[in-house]
């Protein structure tokens, strides 16, 4: 019996070493090798002095290249992460980029990248993160960014994107934070994102958008879990609708330099967790609710350049609101 046991052990171990032979030295897919090095030699990628050799899992004694991510899926190695940010990367966006069909993350934020994003990011379905904030990319935003059902934060924010935002962003069930600020968008924005169950962050400030939040909020029991609401900077109309109370885990609204007008409701100041409210540089008018000032949770209320009646008063001490996407990453 003890014979027995010692030879099992000894064959378990030998088993294990042929299991972590066959791991270390199984190969990357050939659809990854030549993606990877198709952007490698793209003029303008500074990165290129860090990806040493032709694999970009690693080969040998040579390391995955920097910013390069892999994990092995049956018999092979695949990229999963793809993070080249911040180092001037210039020209159009690298559409062998939508080759890598295991992506999970792709972060290019910060970098020079020009041109539209082209459809075929469509393809990319496994990806949760697409961070593209911080380029000079232009053109519509493609609609095809709908088609990637796992998504969960989207980031194209200071880009040149035109158009308007499209509604098939509505069918990202998973989407929790998107990110599509100071761009040149136009239009309404589409009532239907109302559906994401699971968006926390709304940030469309500083475009071209027009339109209502009566429009925004139309649908009954939409954005059940938004926390951040940013409105600011753009060309919206109409008064503050009572029913925006139904957002109920709201804790910053921002409507700072629009168009509204009107009385501010009472309602809003029944949203629970209301922390922040900025209804500066519009043409509001009245009073506000005392209920406003006897929120438990609310710090901030800007209300300067409106045409509020005498004595309505702001709350806090007024700092300029200075939150990066990145204070939402993660």
């Amino acid at each position: 019996m003890l014979r027995l046991g010692v030879s099992t052990g000894f064959s378990s171990i030998i088993l294990l070493f042929c299991l972590l032979s066959v791991s270390v030295h199984c190969k990357t897919l050939k659809r990854d090798v030549k993606a990877l090095n198709e952007i490698k030699a793209s003029l303008g990628w500074r990165v290129v002095y860090a990806w040493v050799g032709d694999d970009p899992c690693g080969d040998g004694d040579l390391p995955a290249w920097s910013g390069v991510t892999c994990s092995t899926q049956g018999d092979y190695r695949v990229v999963t992460e793809l993070e080249v940010y911040a180092v001037s990367i210039v020209g159009p966006f690298p559409t062998a980029v939508t080759n890598l069909l295991d992506l999970t993350r792709l972060d290019l934020h910060n970098n020079k990248l020009t041109g539209p994003i082209p459809p075929q990011i469509g393809r990319l379905k496994r990806l949760k993160i697409l961070n593209l904030r911080w380029n000079k990319l232009q053109d519509v935003i493609p609609p095809e960014i709908g088609e990637l059902k796992k998504l969960t934060h989207l980031y194209l924010s200071f880009n040149s994107f035109k158009g308007e935002i499209p509604r098939e962003l509505a069918n990202l069930p998973e989407l929790q934070h998107l990110h599509l600020h100071q761009n040149r968008l136009i239009g309404r924005i589409p009532h239907e994102l109302g559906s994401l169950q699971n968006l926390r962050h709304l940030d469309v400030g500083d475009n071209h958008l027009v339109g209502t939040i009566r429009e925004l909020i139309r649908i009954d029991g939409c954005f059940p879990a938004l926390r951040n609401l940013y409105l600011n900077n753009n060309y919206l109309t109409g008064g503050i609708p009572t029913q925006l109370e139904n957002l109920t885990n709201l804790e910053i609204l921002h409507l700072s330099y629009n168009k509204m007008s009107g009385i501010v409701p009472f309602g809003p100041a029944h949203i629970p967790k209301l922390t922040y409210l900025y209804l500066d540089h519009n043409q509001f008018s009245g009073r506000i609710p005392d209920a406003f000032y006897k929120h438990s949770y609310l710090k901030e209320l800007y209300i300067e350049g409106n045409a509020f009646k005498p004595g309505v008063n702001p709350i806090g001490v007024h700092k300029v609101l200075e939150l990066s996407d990145s204070d939402f990453l993660f």
